[in-house]
């Protein structure tokens, strides 16, 4: 069903969206509600590396399947919504079974 873009393409952002409900479920309000700044320190610095990472493999598959650039476009602004790259990824699988 998915080769191996695809796979990378799913594990990296199923790892980013992780990272970014950790970073606003759990260290912001560690950092907000419990002053323990240094939970976001951590998990942002994960987050950021792993947001970079998604928008690299964006471009790494939009040249290799030939995405659209409306596709790819929807790919990263679903990183900066919670639970986006998950409701992405959903109708990715979704649409490839179709």
């Amino acid at each position: 069903m998915f080769n191996q873009p695809l796979k990378l393409f799913r594990g990296v952002g199923y790892a980013e969206g992780i990272s970014f409900l950790l970073l606003l479920g759990i260290a912001m309000p560690l950092k907000y509600l419990m002053d323990l700044p240094m939970a976001v320190t951590i998990v942002g610095a994960l987050h950021g590396g792993l947001f970079v990472l998604y928008l690299i493999v964006i471009l790494y598959v939009t040249i290799v399947k030939r995405w659209s650039f409306t596709k790819a476009l929807l790919a990263a602004i679903s990183s900066v919504i919670p639970f986006g790259p998950f409701i992405f990824d959903a109708r990715l699988v979704r649409n490839s079974e179709a």
